[in-house]
């Protein structure tokens, strides 16, 4: 099997449960603009998953990039204690968590609710705190089972997850509000504590499912051994420290509009235009989908294949691909807008609700490849052990992130984070790049990527501001664009095609 190959093959069977995860959030989005009290409910929603990506990667502390990397390192004798390792410290960030929640749960719930219900955000804050320790604790697991070859074990338990979140919230807030109002006997038992409408028990499933998940974790838990290789970890930790406080600054380029916007634009005001911007995104959620399964099955691969020769020509092949499948997805969401909005439809109170943020879908959708692209060009440093420079960079932009946020959001509302993004995101590659091709150049196709983005851009903004989303012609235009692209690429592909 061709590199390639491998990689694509390694991408989709990693990837496979994430893309239906996320798949499945994105057809529920109908279900949760519905059934949720109203546009602010979604908001609270919003900005709580936020700041979990956040908690998630401080908990995490790199340990997933760290085990992949460590394992290359070190003999294979001694490969068991690059996980126990590992594992120590998430048990460790996990600790720290549960005591300091629990000691400050007042005064957190307090600066979540800003005036709000506090009794209802001190239960969402307690139900987190048990998901992030939960999901936290499963990180290394998981990445050894990636890194042992065992997709089939990989696969069942996330397929687990995915289904007992999704049987919970299709009971709390679909099937048990009619089965209270219609059977005497789900009366009995929910009529007094249920609330129809409350986004709590979404929460709550989401508990139900990282417990479970964790639970038969438990034979891979098993084989751990917490005596620490101090030598060891001392290393480890100094590789992973650039890259927690890169993924970091990361999630904060990311995700930290959707953190900080009831406090930028606070009150109800705030949260409605918050559960807008959250609604919006999902229909970028395709693309986002490639860029995930792309990670998972990138990193493993980027390591395993860096001591052959061909290296640097094959991630400037797997770059050039990836940019050009990220773009006609792009393109194929954009014009396909008339129809997918529907999937945002609000409840029959406000049925176009969250319709009016429509306008930023073709900017958030760029975004996504810039992500991708700046996530393609992070090989460098990790295969370099210049982590340092993942610190600088992310810390740039998520520097340049704050500042653009505080001075759009509060003009612009969402419009100011989306092209605050934008801006970051086009710094963050252009210092990858600077740095990169000086400790490990890779021969990038840069005319031909750029030509791509080029095309991509145009006829995504010309559909939506020009062509107001006409199904039609815009589908004629991705024809035309996959068409010419695959003529372009033909020899290279055939070439590919052929190898074993």
């Amino acid at each position: 099997m061709s590199s390639i190959k491998k990689f694509v093959s390694d991408t989709v069977i990693y990837g496979l449960t994430t893309i239906i995860s996320r798949m499945i959030g994105f057809l529920m989005t109908p279900i949760y603009l519905q059934r949720f009290r109203d546009a602010a409910e979604y908001g609270v929603y919003s900005n709580f998953y936020a700041w979990v990506s956040m908690l998630n990667a401080i908990l995490a502390f790199g340990m997933e990039t760290t085990y992949f990397r460590y394992l290359q390192k070190v003999d294979s004798k001694d490969k068991d204690r690059v996980f126990n390792n590992s594992f120590f410290v998430t048990v460790a960030t996990s600790i720290l968590l549960l005591l300091t929640v629990y000691l400050f749960t007042d005064p957190i719930a307090r600066w979540f609710a800003d005036g709000g219900d506090i009794a209802s955000y001190t239960k969402y804050i307690k139900y987190f705190v048990f998901i992030l320790v939960a999901d936290a604790l499963a990180v290394v697991p998981f990445a050894k089972l990636r890194a042992q070859g065992r997709p089939i074990r990989y696969s069942y338990l996330k397929f687990i997850n995915i289904f007992v979140n999704l049987a919970s919230i299709l009971f709390f807030i679909v099937y048990l509000p009619s089965s209270i109002k219609t059977s005497s006997f789900w009366f009995d038992i929910a009529g007094d504590w249920y609330q129809e409408g409350l986004i709590g028990f979404v929460f709550i499933s989401n508990l139900l499912a990282s417990a479970i998940t964790l639970l038969l974790l438990v034979p891979e838990l098993l084989t751990l051994n917490l005596r620490v290789d101090r030598v060891l970890l001392k290393s480890m930790l100094g590789y992973s420290l650039p890259i927690l406080v890169a993924n970091i600054s990361f999630i904060i380029n990311e995700n930290l509009d959707k953190m900080i916007f009831p406090k930028l634009l606070p009150g109800e005001e705030g949260l409605t235009q918050l559960g807008i911007y959250n609604a919006v995104a999902k229909i970028a959620i395709f693309l986002n989908l490639f860029v995930t399964a792309f990670r998972l099955g990138a990193e493993p691969f980027f390591f395993s294949y860096a001591k052959n020769e061909n290296a640097p020509k094959t991630y400037a092949k797997i770059m050039q691909y990836f940019v050009l499948l990220m773009v006609f997805v792009m393109i194929g969401l954009t014009v396909n807008l008339s129809w997918l909005k529907f999937f945002i439809k609000g409840n029959e109170l406000a049925p176009e609700e969250y319709w009016t943020g429509l306008h930023i879908v073709p900017i958030l959708l760029f975004n996504f490849v810039l992500l991708g692209i700046y996530m393609n060009l992070s090989v460098w440093y990790k295969l370099t052990d210049h982590t340092r420079y993942a610190l600088y960079i992310a810390g740039i932009g998520a520097a340049v992130t704050i500042l653009l946020n505080i001075l759009l959001i509060p003009t612009y509302s969402y419009l100011g984070a989306v092209l605050s993004t934008t801006v970051v995101y086009v710094i963050m590659i252009s210092l990858s790049l600077f740095w990169g091709q000086k400790y490990y150049p890779v021969p990038y196709p840069f005319l031909k990527i750029f030509g791509y983005l080029a095309v991509g851009l145009l006829i995504s903004f010309s559909s939506f501001f020009i062509l107001d989303s006409n199904p039609w012609i815009g589908n004629v235009m991705l024809l035309i664009v996959v068409l010419g692209a695959l003529f372009v690429e033909r020899k290279n592909l055939e070439t590919l095609l052929k190898r074993r």
